[in-house]
């Protein structure tokens, strides 16, 4: 693997853990040391981060990494949103959907412990309970074009999630829309399905601050 495409993991990492924040500024000698890799792959790695979308490069200034605002979280939400719907309706068709009973039984047992404690371990839990939804959902289209477009874009709405805390309340709700989305699903009723999956994504975007958009 070449020097570049090591330092773009090393600084992905970063962002992807939290260590770079969306929104923060950082220059290129911080992401030198933090990254632990020589200034030229850095420079490559970094305009490779930002042809994905995940930062911006500012003449003079430095890096910044993706911004949570509104314009920024509605168009992430909204393709994953875009994949979502067909995935659902695709999985409501399909003729086996038994293997969704363990994911449906994971988001019942966050959203039940949510009730009653919210830990930094069940946070993690429902982090990824979350994505592993939206995954299947992805994967459902069976196209590895979509699959490189859903992966560029789950790494941006990572960095944005990392931004702000998963409030038990939000923890609940989320669980209670993805319950609804796999109950439809395994119903294999497909229109209640896609129903589903745009409510989530309204109540989404409610949660940041932002109305969805009356064409969707």
């Amino acid at each position: 693997m070449l020097l570049a495409d090591q330092a773009f993991h090393a600084i992905k990492k970063l962002l992807l853990t939290g260590a770079v924040r969306a929104g923060q500024m950082v220059s290129i000698s911080e992401l030198v040391e933090r990254s632990g890799y020589p200034l030229a792959p850095v420079r490559e790695a970094v305009k490779h981060a930002e042809a994905l979308g995940l930062v911006r490069i500012l003449p003079k200034r430095g890096v910044l990494v993706i911004e949570p605002l509104p314009t920024i979280v509605e168009e992430c939400f909204h393709l994953r949103y875009l994949m979502d719907q067909e995935g659902a309706r695709i999985l409501a068709n399909r003729a086996d959907r038994s293997d969704l009973r363990a994911l449906r039984q994971a988001h019942a047992e966050v959203r039940d412990e949510a009730g009653v404690d919210v830990t930094p371990e069940l946070q993690r839990r429902a982090r990824d309970v979350d994505r592993e939804l939206h995954r299947v959902l992805a994967n459902a289209l069976n196209n590895a074009l979509a699959e490189r477009i859903y992966d560029s874009n789950h790494d941006r709405i990572t960095v944005l999630q990392l931004s702000r805390r998963f409030l038990p309340e939000r923890i609940i709700s989320a669980m209670d829309e993805h319950l609804d989305i796999l109950d439809s699903i395994l119903a294999g009723d497909e229109g209640n399905a896609m129903k589903a999956v745009r409510s989530h994504f309204v109540c989404t975007l409610r949660w940041w601050g932002v109305n969805a958009p009356d064409t969707v």
